[in-house]
């Protein structure tokens, strides 16, 4: 079973590590351009995911929450955008960022907090939830 089988299912994971493996492995296998949806609770290891895909793709500098920059861009095999849209409350303002001027194929636009920013995001879009499901666990799940 491949790791987008596994977060279709629902993946479980028990450390940070284990959370930033399964996105490395998920790295390999998204097309060129694409946008990661990223829900869930506050801290349930969105910010630990995308570290994890920056390592995938090389990036050495060091993958932080942009929530008070809103976006972070990083180079290495693939560009990186990593935005935080939890203190926006409309697309208009996510339209103002003119975070488009960045999407430079190959990239990969992981989008926190998409719900406040509906309607902007550009497709096609990967859906993944993330929860705390116990203590010391996360889970992501990759929407239909």
């Amino acid at each position: 079973m491949n790791i987008i089988d596994k977060l279709k299912h629902g993946l479980t994971t028990q450390t940070a590590e284990e959370t930033r493996s399964a996105a490395e492995e998920l790295a390999a296998l998204l097309p060129p351009d694409c946008t990661l949806a990223l829900s869930g609770d506050l801290g349930a290891g969105k910010t630990t995911f995308v570290q994890g895909l920056a390592k995938g793709w090389g990036i050495q500098k060091p993958v932080t929450s942009p929530t008070f920059n809103l976006y972070t861009f990083y180079e290495g095999k693939r560009n990186l955008i990593h935005f935080d849209a939890y203190r926006l409350n409309s697309a208009a303002q996510a339209e103002d960022l003119v975070i488009e001027d960045f999407l430079h194929s190959p990239y990969c636009l992981a989008v926190e907090w998409p719900e406040n920013v509906e309607g902007w995001i550009p497709p096609p879009v990967l859906r993944l939830f993330f929860a705390i499901t116990g203590r010391e666990q996360h889970g992501i799940q990759l929407e239909d």
